[in-house]
């Protein structure tokens, strides 16, 4: 295979719904470019796209693949991605990888709900678009519709740049407005037959050149010049004005499809090698030295690795871009990420499960590595020199979570290294081993996704499993002033144990300062701070810890071991066992003994008059509350409010944006389990949400109580 410069280079992100055709359309511009000598079939299970068991077995994409094809001495790199918003993490890795998205259009439905969502994604990622209606074969094809639908749903600035002549069973007919010819195919598709525009498509083709013509001139001001001079713009011109409104999102083009019997294709094909841009027309990449770094051939090589895969007999595979210079075989790099040597021994470009072994690849190019050491998604490799990175693939927050254990003990340690692989391969499933709830915590896109990931585990790996309902992440904290003391003594021949401790505990809020006095009893104390320690917790929180001991009636060497006694109960609340927080402890007094005080001594005299006073103190439930912002359409709008109120959950504000309602709120983590399924139940699937931590907040009566009461009965079965 020849070696292409970086202007030859086109990376493009094929996007759309779920049974929009994606894959399809891959599989025939693989076909068009000689890549594959026979297109294989969804349905068949033995397209190029498509290869792994699990999408056989579910019929539709689940991880994005890498392909590429050759035409017009153009390589066309296709990142074909997966449909479902599960699946997101390989939408938004691709769409980074890529200088433009191509979308499919389900001809039959026009715009979906993953049509909408990816569209969202593009836009945000701020990449060119080029749409394709496909599936113009079908009986029900409604071309009009679709492209009313796009105009309504999308953006106003849709462009036809063909349209059918004869959509439905037995089309074979394009005109294309640009090159104003009709283009004919065969019934096996490929190249079209061009011909002249016949006199009863004339008006039609005429009026649709005229609008292409004014919205090219629009993306570029000596264009309008020469418009307005001319009243209309040659091919090469309309073609430079469209490649412009491309590369801006000024201008959305639409071409027409079926890419089950490879019609229309070729001319897909061609617009993208003519038109899309190339990583020379894209904004340069931030270094986190804060430079851009130039698609410059001639600069240092430097790739980034978007994507992680394992498979079996060949192990790991991390798929590239390069963002400078050139890569070649055995060429020695810095992995800046964690500053180790890796040598580049083989080389290769993916169709799928096929690899092509090449020598070097250039700026602009994408493709694959094996027997890496230390590489992994999201990393950057550079010449000797060069020790910054780039900032990267930014993965969506999760949505849903569950707790995973394997059905036998015997299978915990190999379920840890299966749950780690599969999140190489997939950064949006994240694995978190909770010491404080006890479980292995999964977080992912949605509860398709981890069914997914089960079915992986159970069948790929032989590990079974059971999914359980996740625990709560709650804190403890107090509301009230307590006092507590303790004496420990144990004798038993020889030397014995003894310390006591007189405490007060309060709530800690941050700024707030100590007392000097205190009631106990009855009676006025005054409290004489000799020395603090604040304790940051792990948890979250903190622990002031007031030294206030006069007239040394507790020696300071066990000092340490009371603070000791304290931690210990700061980890288990008396309330659900959950980690305590907030609590501002004052040691006021005490008594030891000149032989039998030591630190044992003082840490349980300290942790049990801990206890006490924590139970005396008015102690309540924290629970964690997320940010929540939802994307909905305004006629649900209604319907999610509601679900929100019924989730305990306070709306903060709503806006409106392109076309959508934002709706933010804060809602307990205890309220969101499986609303990803519940929201795409209320809305049909049009809603997109996201959420992140906020803050701890105190859990009303009725709820802490019902979290009390299942607690108590989780501890007497166990």
């Amino acid at each position: 295979m020849k070696t292409y410069q970086a202007d030859q280079i086109k990376n493009i992100a094929l996007l759309g719904n779920s049974g929009s055709g994606k894959t399809t359309l891959a599989e025939a511009m693989l076909f068009n470019g000689g890549v594959i000598e026979r297109r294989g079939t969804v349905e068949g299970r033995n397209s190029v796209s498509d290869y792994r068991p699990i999408e056989h077995e579910n019929g539709n994409s689940i991880y994005s693949t890498v392909l590429y094809t050759e035409f017009q001495n153009t390589k066309i790199n296709i990142l074909d991605t997966p449909g479902l918003d599960d699946f997101s993490g390989g939408v938004i890795s691709s769409l980074y990888a890529s200088d433009c998205t191509v979308m499919t259009i389900n001809v039959q439905n026009g715009v979906e709900v993953g049509t909408e969502i990816h569209f969202r994604h593009a836009e945000k990622e701020n990449k060119p678009l080029i749409l394709v209606v496909n599936g113009l074969d079908h009986e029900k094809a409604n071309f009009e519709k679709s492209v009313e639908m796009l105009r309504e749903r999308l953006s106003s600035n849709i462009a036809l740049i063909q349209y059918p002549v004869n959509e439905g069973t037995g089309f074979n007919t394009i005109i294309d407005v640009l090159k104003m010819k009709m283009l004919r195919y065969s019934k096996d598709g490929g190249k079209a037959e061009v011909l002249e525009i016949p006199a009863d498509q004339a008006d039609r083709a005429a009026e649709l050149h005229s609008a292409l013509v004014e919205k090219a001139a629009e993306s570029d001001e000596s264009l309008m010049e020469l418009f307005f001079a001319n009243d209309t713009l040659s091919e090469d011109e309309i073609r430079k004005g469209i490649a412009k409104g491309i590369l801006t999102r000024g201008l959305f083009p639409v071409l027409c499809v079926s890419a089950k019997n490879n019609t229309g294709v070729d001319r897909v094909l061609e617009f993208i090698a003519s038109e899309a841009p190339s990583i020379l027309h894209m904004p340069a990449p931030v270094n986190s030295k804060g430079n851009t770094v130039k698609a410059d051939p001639a600069g240092p090589a430097s790739v980034y690795v978007f994507k992680s895969a394992i498979e079996e007999h060949i192990g790991e595979i991390n798929y590239f871009r390069v963002y400078s210079g050139k890569i070649t075989e055995n060429l020695d790099v810095i992995n800046s990420n964690n500053g180790s040597k890796e040598r580049l021994s083989q080389i290769y470009i993916s169709a799928g499960k096929n690899r092509t072994r090449v020598p070097e690849l250039n700026t602009g190019d994408i493709g694959a590595f094996v027997k890496l050491k230390n590489t992994k998604t999201g990393h950057t490799l550079n010449a000797p020199g060069n020790d910054w990175s780039y900032s990267g693939v930014k993965f969506p927050e999760p949505k849903y979570r569950t707790a995973i254990k394997a059905q036998s003990e015997s299978d915990d340690e190999k379920l840890g290294e299966a749950l780690n692989k599969i999140h190489l391969e997939d950064p949006t499933i994240s694995i978190e081993y909770s010491k404080e709830l006890k479980q292995i915590i999964v977080h992912g896109q949605g509860e398709y996704h981890l069914n997914i990931m089960k079915w992986h585990l159970d069948n790929i790996y032989k590990i079974p499993t059971n999914y359980n309902p996740p625990k709560i992440p709650y804190r403890e904290t107090i509301t009230k002033t307590a006092q507590a003391d303790y004496r420990h003594k144990k004798q038993s021949g020889g030397a014995g144990q003894f310390g006591e401790v007189h405490m007060i505990i309060e709530p800690y809020e941050e700024g707030s300062k100590e007392v000097s006095m205190m009631k106990i009893g009855g009676k006025e104390l005054k409290i004489s701070v000799r020395d603090k320690e604040e304790v940051a917790l792990p948890w979250g929180g903190k622990l002031v810890y007031c030294n206030c001991i006069v007239g040394g009636s507790i020696d300071a060497r066990f000092m340490p071991a009371i603070l000791k006694g304290i931690m210990e109960k700061m980890e288990v609340g008396p309330l659900t066992g959950s980690y305590a927080r907030d609590i501002r402890v004052y040691v006021y007094d005490g008594k030891m003994h000149p032989v039998d005080s030591n630190e044992i001594s003082f840490r349980l005299a300290g942790r049990n008059a801990f206890s006490t006073a924590f139970k005396n103190a008015g102690p309540k439930i924290l629970e964690p509350v997320y940010d929540v912002e939802i994307f909905v359409p305004s006629d649900r709008m209604g319907d999610v409010i509601s679900d929100l109120q019924g989730r305990r959950g306070m709306v903060l504000g709503m806006a409106s944006e392109k076309r959508f309602e934002v709706i933010k709120a804060k809602v307990p983590l205890a309220e969101m389990n499986k609303y990803s399924t519940a929201l795409s139940s209320i809305t049909g699937g049009r809603a997109m949400y996201s959420m992140k931590f906020a803050e701890y907040a105190q859990v009303p009566g009725d709820v802490q109580d019902s979290v009390i009461k299942a607690y108590s009965e989780e501890e007497e079965e166990e």
